[in-house]
């Protein structure tokens, strides 16, 4: 089947834009008039495959689908039918492919679809954990509610992941342009000036001759310093790869010091927060355990919360085999058997998420803070270092003239 984009008008003479799939051109023409729309404009999108590609180079951002999510969810509050609902969000989408993949989606409702399987067929865009809340939604008479839950989830979540790369956006760039000018100073700069100093005929310092040998190393071997990294690169790669290779990785970036404990503690208040959500909207555990462990993305975490799920649904509660885990810390299980106990396991788990979110949130503002001063002070150490190492011997040939 192909794709075409359309311009057309409704019953109302409102315009309608999006994308219809047909056999044809006619067969498309014959679609729309069939949903009530008159097309005024039918043109060639490209096949499915091509839509892929391009969607690839458009993905969609999560403010941008919680935005979208949010006005969906208020215009079904106020009583609209959700063909038309869909389409108006879809002609609010100036920018990347969600206006064509919710148009995509509202043919496919008019066709009888459900909503949640409608949306299942673009898993680029919408999540398990999205797809399966509005399923739930769907079921309990309550989609409008689910929505804005998944709206205020996936603001939650942007705000917090554009929170956490912003404060490493500073130092990343300080690292990569200082290391960009030492390099620079090492290759260029510091081998003309040594050959100045050779040119003195005297007995050279040892900081001057220990420059000089690191810079002559740099200016001849810099390829393959180049080579000896990306090979190294490839290497880990390749072993990254491997099912080994990736659990290593993943059990083992959680021990670094400083950044690992920063990484668990982000990784289990996505679980906390995701799971709460999914319970909140009616989810069951066991589904809720099972769309988080596909969310984590850490085969580590993944194995960890299998055992979890298969001790759940032998009849045990949640606490418990969270502890048995010995994963995440140990606030969470304590937490969780608070939440059993009194009920409210769903609220339990929100406030886990939103603790560990500020811990991480402080200590990462705190950790740039000490780290930014440290990079300067060793780029500082560097540079006077490469200063001293060229005035020692301009000094002794000043003495020496004295």
């Amino acid at each position: 089947m192909a794709l075409y984009e359309y311009s057309a008008f409704d019953a109302q003479g409102r315009k309608q834009r999006g994308v219809v799939e047909a056999l044809s051109q006619k067969a498309a023409s014959r679609k729309l008039r069939g949903q009530g729309l008159f097309p005024t404009r039918l043109a060639t999108a490209g096949n499915t495959v091509g839509v892929a590609q391009r969607a690839f180079f458009r993905r969609v951002s999560a403010i941008q689908l919680g935005v979208a999510t949010r006005q969906l969810a208020t215009m079904l509050t106020a009583g609209m039918p959700l063909d038309e609902a869909l389409v108006m969000v879809a002609e609010q989408q100036t920018q990347g492919s969600l206006g064509s993949v919710l148009t995509r989606v509202r043919d496919d409702v008019l066709q009888g679809t459900a909503l949640h399987a409608a949306l299942q067929a673009h898993p680029t865009v919408f999540s398990p954990l999205y797809t399966n809340m509005v399923r739930v939604g769907e079921a309990s008479g309550t989609l409008d509610k689910v929505l804005l839950q998944l709206a205020e989830f996936t603001d939650e979540q942007a705000r917090f992941n554009s929170q956490v790369k912003a404060a490493l956006t500073y130092p990343l760039l300080m690292f990569l342009v200082g290391t960009g000018v030492l390099f620079f100073l090492m290759t260029f700069v510091v081998p003309k000036i040594t050959r100045m100093l050779e040119d003195l005929e005297q007995t050279l310092p040892f900081p001057t001759l220990l420059l000089m040998s690191f810079s002559r190393f740099l200016a001849t071997y810099w390829w393959l310093l180049l080579l000896v990294i990306l090979a190294c690169a490839f290497s880990f790669r390749r072993f990254s790869l491997t099912a080994k290779g990736r659990l290593w990785f993943d059990q083992n970036k959680y021990r670094l010091p400083f950044i690992g404990t920063l990484a668990l503690q982000n990784a289990t208040a996505r679980f906390a927060r995701t799971t709460a959500t999914l319970l909140h909207s009616g989810v069951p555990l066991l589904v809720a355990l099972e769309i988080v462990q596909n969310l984590l993305g850490n085969n580590y975490l993944q194995r960890a919360i299998e055992v979890v799920r298969e001790k759940v649904t032998e009849g045990a509660g949640l606490s418990e085999p969270l502890h048995d885990a010995g994963v995440f810390p140990e606030m969470l299980p304590q937490m969780a058997a608070v939440g059993e106990r009194s009920g409210d396991l769903e609220g339990m788990l929100f406030k886990v998420a939103e603790i560990y979110e500020h811990q991480v949130q402080t200590r990462l503002n705190g950790l740039m803070a000490l780290l930014e001063p440290l990079m300067i002070l060793v780029m500082g150490t560097v540079v006077g270092f490469i200063v001293l190492a060229i005035l020692l011997p301009i000094f002794q040939a000043s003495q020496g003239m004295g």
